[in-house]
């Protein structure tokens, strides 16, 4: 769900799913898994390429921690949507790092444009995130935006994020604030099932090309915004890592 607030109102809402994969699976499953490839085409895959910036994708997360100061050597899932029949589009890839004693350590907010372009924001989990007497499962996050994303949107905003890790649902919550007040709000919300063949065809079939879908939105919405006279912002190159709070 998207839902914009000002200058003028607009809201959407889709129905997608979304992978959660761990990284030290990833050559399993390819072998398991029928209708799933690992870095070669197949019905749904996963493509290293398509996250980070080229290289191994641990030493990535590696150098990302590091430079945050932080350490998580252990497990590393993400969240995201697969590629299908060799098409994907990832508005926002969430990696959950954990250290060796399987805690959540870091979460790392993946963002991509449609001018091919991906920036990280990396946010530590610690008691100041998981401060929530309301949902102590609940992490908050909140970071300067630092990347350009899309046109309706300057570069003076900041992002909240409000994040329920995966167990048995995940939920994402972004507010994004322009000139410190709210101008956009964003959801994702899923229930976890078992990753198997049967599953993989149920979603091809209730979710047929969705991944062409999400892109297809992305400018459908883009032309409704123009029709409501939204004032639109040139592309800027992609600015480097700012430090997050």
């Amino acid at each position: 769900m998207h839902r914009r607030l000002r200058p003028r109102q607009h809201r959407f809402k889709y129905r997608v799913f979304s992978m959660l994969l761990d990284l030290s699976e990833l050559r399993r499953l390819d072998r398991e898994l029928r209708l799933f490839k690992w870095n070669r085409f197949g019905l749904f895959s996963f493509h290293d390429s398509d996250h980070g910036d080229g290289r191994d994708l641990d030493v990535w997360l590696d150098e990302l921690l590091a430079g945050a100061g932080l350490e998580a050597q252990g497990a590393r899932h993400v969240l995201c949507y697969p590629r299908i029949l060799g098409y994907v589009f990832n508005p926002l890839s969430i990696w959950f790092c954990h250290d060796l004693d399987e805690r959540l350590a870091a979460i790392v907010y993946e963002v991509h444009n449609t001018y091919d372009e991906r920036h990280a924001y990396v946010l530590p989990v610690g008691r100041d995130s998981q401060d929530d007497q309301r949902d102590p499962k609940t992490i908050r996050h909140g970071c300067a935006k630092g990347f350009y994303v899309s046109p309706f949107l300057s570069r003076d905003c900041r992002y909240q994020f409000r994040i329920r890790p995966p167990g048995d649902d995940v939920s994402v919550a972004i507010q994004e604030e322009e000139a410190g007040l709210p101008i956009l709000n964003a959801s994702f919300a899923g229930a976890r099932t078992r990753l198997t063949d049967g599953t993989l065809l149920k979603m091809l079939l209730r979710y047929p090309l969705m991944t062409v879908k999400v892109v297809a939105a992305i400018h459908y919405e883009a032309v409704r915004l123009m029709l409501k006279g939204i004032r639109r912002h040139p592309h800027s190159p992609k600015a480097a890592i700012l430090p997050a709070e």
